[in-house]
């Protein structure tokens, strides 16, 4: 298996041949009317050949970028491979952007064309279409209930899904012989905390790269099977679930059922039963607190399970077990474990957390739960990744593990990490003065700052823009201090500063769930804003930021706070569709606030 994504051209050759494998065995699946279907290899080679065809017939040609607009279903995957085997170059585009966000990504790219899902995603892309000209069609994947508009022309994706299927295989074979692992498959806009998006050309042979290193992990540490099966839940738009989500999925022949959203996930996880899952830190906090309710409102033998697991597993992961653990647990895996794998779907093999820091507690508490975790580092630039945990490395919650397969680490003088090797991009689109900063000899330089510990694990501090330098030259990393205070129950969201700034000060977003039990339990009225004013509810804030700061340092400690007004969310800019807080948009909203606290 490895042999064939390793000696795999491009993207397109990789998923045709394991669809010849499969046949009719399923491949993608998604709910529709309240029923899981599925689509099998052969008739999505079969749709990916046709869809490439049609773009060709409307005129596009080899290298033309045609954006992408689609929530997470099977038709975003059929469309994804089909723009690379129509020699084209998707442009992957968040379903939550802003017609200014369309405007800069289709001016930028110079898109030729457009793949949308839905009409209520064609409202804010429609306006931008007009503004900028560049695309000359739209292909609407539902019904859009428009014919055409202006300079561009809409097609319906079923008419695009007509023709002769084995004609159109063999103009797809002959077209992609010509396409090799440097040619540019996509160009994926980074979310960004900071700036305009940047369009980062992610080349066949970077997200091969990739893929080759998470499919040794998985078939070294955990086998692969005939029914593997992987749960889509973060973007697709976003480089962590476009490789780890779609490809890997891809190259190692296993399926990829959709999910429903968030607040449909857990009952999709009992229902799909996956084998593995692609996420980020932030699920897994909301996740563990929601187990950690449940489990307390139950009380009795199962609070006191949860609290020995986690004493038993905490020790594991210090190394200092004690003497009669090994019986401690096995009462837990057999009274507790059972009831939590169960609501992973009885079946899950590891769930992979990357695009952000995982605090080691929330690892923690999943290992003792028997879920295993792996966290991943990485980042757009580099495919996107760049080092995984692994069972036969030692999974260590400090740390991202050692690099995979193919990649060159290195840590400069100041800290950052450098990354080196076939899954670094070949540059920013147009705009060359950004790549030159950003690749230097062939090392990506990749803005986080870290060390390799004992045992060749990359362990991160903090990114190196972030860090905070207060007015005595001290460093502190924002990161750590604010993945502390949202893992205590009254603290949804955080936020510290103190840049140049004599200590940290933070903006807390308190848990709503809390604050409506706070409120029941003190006949109070549940009103944020009002809740804010009075002296107890503060109080009760400041306690959980007061438990915080007995373990963090002197000049971690955060010494005043102020509210936010309302939860950082991507509506409101304030956070990256994967779940970052944007730093200079609530510093840019919140920043006088913040410094209030200076004087207070």
């Amino acid at each position: 298996m490895l042999s064939d994504i390793d000696s795999a051209n491009n993207l397109v050759e990789l998923f045709l041949k394991r669809a010849d494998e499969k046949g009719d065995l399923p491949f993608l699946g998604a709910k529709s009317g309240g029923v899981w279907q599925t689509t099998n290899w052969s008739a999505a080679a079969e749709q990916v050949c046709l869809l490439a065809e049609s773009l060709r017939e409307l005129g596009l040609k080899n290298g033309d970028r045609i954006c992408l607009v689609a929530e997470n279903r099977p038709e975003w995957c059929i469309a994804d491979l089909a723009i690379m085997a129509a020699g084209c170059i998707t442009v992957p585009t968040y379903i939550t952007n802003t017609e200014r966000d369309h405007v800069h990504i289709l001016d930028n790219s110079g898109a030729k064309a457009v793949i949308v899902s839905t009409e209520k995603l064609l409202r804010p892309l429609h306006g931008a279409l007009q503004a900028t000209g560049v695309a000359e069609h739209v292909i609407g994947i539902d019904d859009l209930h428009r014919q055409q508009s202006g300079s561009f022309a809409y097609h319906k994706w079923d008419r695009m899904l007509e023709g002769d299927a084995s004609a159109a295989r063999r103009a797809v074979d002959e077209r992609i012989a010509r396409v090799g692992r440097g040619d540019t498959a996509c160009i994926i806009y980074t979310s960004g905390t900071g700036g305009a998006p940047r369009g980062v050309m992610q080349h066949h042979g970077a997200i091969l790269c990739n893929v080759a290193g998470a499919a040794e992990i998985l078939m070294e540490d955990f086998g692969i099977e005939q029914d593997e099966r992987f749960l889509s839940f973060l973007p697709l738009s976003h480089a962590y679930e476009h490789s780890g989500g779609q490809f890997l999925p891809i190259a190692v022949g296993a399926q990829i059922y959709y999910s429903e959203g968030l607040e449909k996930l857990a009952s999709n996880i009992e229902e799909t039963r996956p084998t593995i899952m692609v996420v980020v830190p932030r699920l897994f906090e909301v996740l563990r607190t929601r187990i950690l309710k449940q489990v307390q409102k139950q009380g009795g033998l199962a609070e006191k399970l949860m609290n020995t697991a986690l004493e038993v597993g905490e020790r594991r992961a210090l190394g200092n077990p004690k003497f009669g653990d090994q019986l401690k647990d096995f009462a837990v895996a057999r009274l507790l474990k059972p009831k939590i794998r169960k609501r992973f779907g009885g079946r899950m093999k590891a769930m992979v957390s990357g695009g952000a820091p995982l605090n080691p507690d929330v690892g923690i508490f999943f290992e003792s739960m028997g879920l295993t975790m792996l966290q991943g580092y990485g980042q757009t630039e580099a495919g996107p990744v760049i080092s995984c945990n692994r069972p036969s490395a030692g999974i260590a919650m400090h740390s991202v593990g050692p690099a995979l397969r193919g990649v060159e680490i290195k840590i400069a003088e100041d800290g950052e990490i450098l990354c080196r090797g076939e899954l670094v991009m070949h540059g920013y689109w147009q705009n060359e003065g950004e790549t030159a900063r950003t690749i230097q000899d062939g090392w990506l330089h990749t803005g986080d700052i870290g060390h390799l510990d004992d045992k060749g694990r990359i362990v991160i501090t903090d990114r190196k823009k972030d860090m905070i330098v207060n007015d005595k030259g001290d460093n502190i990393a924002p990161q750590k201090v604010e993945g502390m205070l949202t893992l205590q129950p009254e603290i949804g969201q955080a936020m510290v500063a103190g840049d140049r700034k004599p200590y940290i000060v933070g903006l807390i977003v308190p848990d709503a769930e809390w604050t409506l039990e706070w409120c029941q339990a003190q006949g109070k009225q549940f009103d944020c804003k009002q809740l804010q004013e009075l002296p107890e509810y503060r109080n009760a804030v400041r306690a959980a930021v007061d438990r915080v700061n007995k373990d963090l340092s002197v000049v971690e400690k955060v010494r005043q706070f102020a509210f936010a007004d309302e939860p950082f969310t991507i509506e409101n800019e304030e956070m990256t569709p994967s779940m970052k807080i944007r730093r200079h948009k609530i510093k840019e909203r919140y920043g006088e606030r913040m410094d209030r606290l200076y004087r207070a």
